[in-house]
């Protein structure tokens, strides 16, 4: 004996509209919050990376001297949905604004006073530029994180984002 079941209008509905929902709660990116302290690898004390420096009277810039822990990135993030809050310091910047930048953990760094060390920064690149006249705020940039030293004009850097989103960071 062959069994038939029949759905009715309400339940079908019922049924199709939570089917068209879940695609999008799995497919929407949960960011990882964190925090500069995060991208020091576990057990390397953040005390022992700032290292001496001196300063470069001609170009009024501070060269840091940093020990081997400067370098040491934190690889568990490598590849994470993440979000972290900071300061830019611009590398490319166009008539809609700033596309390039380093992200920072204080205003100011690596411009007068001593940039952090390679493992407290971070290169962001951008689709949608970020708006010049709010290069001082605090902001917040969501995207994946990528551990990978690399050498910049002002720095030597030790993460990378590829900025799927950025926001003012609301105290």
């Amino acid at each position: 004996m062959k069994q038939t079941h029949h759905i009715n209008r309400r339940k079908f509905i019922l049924a199709t509209s939570i089917g068209a929902l879940v695609p999008f709660r799995t497919q929407a990116t949960p960011y990882q919050e964190i925090k500069w302290e995060d991208l020091i690898p576990p057990g390397v004390p953040y005390s022992e990376i700032i290292g001496e420096g001196e300063m470069d009277e001609q170009n009024d810039t501070w060269k840091p001297i940093f020990d081997a822990n400067a370098t040491k990135l934190n690889t568990a993030l490598d590849g994470a949905s993440v979000k972290l809050p900071g300061y830019m310091i611009p590398l490319d910047t166009g008539a809609n604004g700033v596309s390039s930048f380093v992200l920072v953990p204080y205003v100011g760094a690596c411009i007068h006073v001593p940039p952090p060390p390679p493992n407290q920064l971070v290169l962001v690149n951008t689709q949608t530029p970020w708006p010049s006249d709010n290069l001082w705020d605090a902001i917040w940039v969501h995207g994946r994180l990528s551990a990978k030293l690399q050498s910049s004009e002002i720095a030597e850097i030790g993460y990378q984002i590829d900025a799927e989103e950025i926001t003012i960071y609301e105290w």
